[in-house]
């Protein structure tokens, strides 16, 4: 019977190999075929890429094609069909709700597939960061088609989840360290090795020297996505329809005002919503607002970092260390477009925007919660091939060692899978709308992107978003009241 447990074992290795190299492979090659459409602003190329054929009659499987759904919805944005926008965000926001309910021992059947190939035969498992985002951009999309009721709810969703981050990361360790300590109990031999080799100086040591220790890291002093805070607390200053509503605007704004102290625009915006909330400023007496947010550049993607750590490995009964390849994801940033947007009146008075967040120092903030977890995938599975290697020797010799070998290389890769078309930083300003509504968006180099008509309307907000200097500039004039729909230009040079 064992002998024919390890021969099924040993074909199973197999077409791990098939199956780890063909779906890599498929997915690297998708988010390049996405980026070389996005990067150059041909979304619609860009939209056929994460495009998948839906069955007749059947619920799209959201947790199997998160990643594409997210894109989707990004790409639909930016073309203004906001309804298909919204479509694709809700179901990105199915395949995500193991965020909010779902532990780690519900995803086990997924995390044994993890362990024995790679994180990137996983499901994809999206940030938090994502998520928070996705509730913003519904909104956004929302405001764009008018529909305010519907807005408001998405800025709270992402409020909320912003709020019950660290919870769910203290949670996500705590289940995994958990679950590796009552298999080790339990007589595990593999788990009492990982939990050794994690525990082991020498692997800490190859760690941090590839990536630095965690706690050096520049990372948000607690989890939060400024960008989407700032947008809560600009939109809840617009819709106010109370005190309570102010204090929303007012504890957001200020937060995000806290995280970067040197921004002027920040400040005035956490002091208008203070001067609303305490009654020093009257809103029916404040001219008509305009703010403009920019997204720019292209966020920070994955690459892979292969190093070799020690494992502590039993033989017999003797614990002896021994040096494995092991994959983790790493973080780079990617290219932003020079400068900030200055925005000129008819009567020649500029603004110009001012970097508010950076998208790396979220994900970074982000990936200092989770790489615990990371990590400890990684040395599990590379402790798992090393047994299978070693058993694989024992009952096949030199061919079988091979193989198992064979397989350890093919599948020891890092998961790169991101969501492409989130910016490297975010920018933003705010000025009084000018008499005639005139305005003149100009580039880094001061030269005319485009022209706005802004409507006389007490809040406006100007979204632009523009990933690179040969793309063009994606303009959309929003009612932050949400009473009417949006005006949509794409300005490029």
């Amino acid at each position: 019977m064992k002998t024919r447990r390890r021969r099924l074992l040993a074909a199973a290795a197999i077409l791990t190999v098939l199956m780890s190299g063909c779906s890599s492979f498929q997915h690297r090659d998708q988010l390049a075929r996405f980026n070389s459409a996005y990067t150059s602003g041909d979304y619609e190329s860009a939209l056929e890429t994460v495009s998948f054929s839906m069955p007749d009659n059947k619920p799209v499987d959201s947790r199997k094609h998160l990643l594409e759904l997210l894109h989707q919805g990004e790409m639909y944005r930016l073309t203004d069909r906001n309804e298909a926008s919204v479509k694709a965000y809700d179901l990105a926001e199915e395949g995500m709700k193991y965020l909010d309910t779902e532990g780690l021992l519900a995803r086990s059947a997924e995390g044994f597939m993890a362990v024995m190939v790679n994180d990137a035969e996983r499901d994809y498992q999206a940030l938090m960061s994502e998520a928070v985002l996705v509730n913003t951009y519904k909104g956004l999309a929302f405001l764009a088609a008018g529909n305010n009721e519907y807005a408001r709810v998405e800025f709270n969703r992402a409020n909320d989840r912003t709020r019950r981050a660290v919870d769910y990361f203290q949670k996500e360790i705590a289940e995994q360290q958990a679950a590796l300590r009552a298999e080790a109990r339990g007589g595990n031999r593999q788990a009492s090795m990982v939990s050794s080799s994690l525990q082991s100086q020498g692997l800490q040591s190859a760690v941090n020297q590839q990536y630095g220790s965690p706690s050096s890291w520049s990372v948000f002093s607690d989890f939060i996505v400024p960008s989407s805070t700032y947008l809560h607390g600009i939109y809840f200053l617009a819709n106010a329809t109370g005190h309570a509503d102010y204090e929303r605007a007012v504890t957001s704004l200020q937060r995000v005002a806290e995280m970067a102290p040197q921004s002027r625009v920040l400040k005035a915006d956490a002091d208008l919503a203070e001067a609303l909330a305490s009654g020093s400023q009257s809103a029916a007496a404040l001219p008509p607002q305009v703010w403009v947010v920019y997204e720019n550049g292209l966020g920070p993607v994955l690459r892979e970092a292969r190093l070799d750590v020690p494992l502590l490995l039993v033989h017999g009964n003797q614990q002896a260390p021994a040096y494995f390849g092991i994959a983790l994801p790493e973080y780079v940033e990617r290219s932003a477009v020079p400068g900030s947007l200055g925005i000129v009146s008819g009567a020649g008075q500029e603004v110009r925007t001012e970097r508010i967040s950076d998208m790396g120092k979220v994900v970074r903030t982000e990936m200092k919660e989770r790489f615990p977890g990371v990590l400890a995938r990684a040395v599990t599975s590379a402790i798992s091939k090393a047994v299978l290697q070693h058993e694989a020797a024992d009952q096949f010799g030199p061919l079988g060692q091979l193989l198992a070998a064979t397989m350890t290389v093919a599948t020891t890769q890092a998961d790169l899978r991101s969501w492409q078309a989130l910016p490297d930083h975010w920018q933003a300003t705010r000025m009084k709308r000018p008499d005639d509504g005139k305005l003149t968006l100009r580039d880094h180099r001061g030269e005319v992107l485009g022209h706005l008509d802004i409507p006389d309307q007490p809040y406006t907000l100007v979204y632009v978003k523009r990933p690179t200097a040969q793309a063009p500039a994606t303009v959309i004039t929003m009612d932050l009241q949400g009473k009417s729909e949006a005006d949509f230009a794409r300005f490029s040079r």
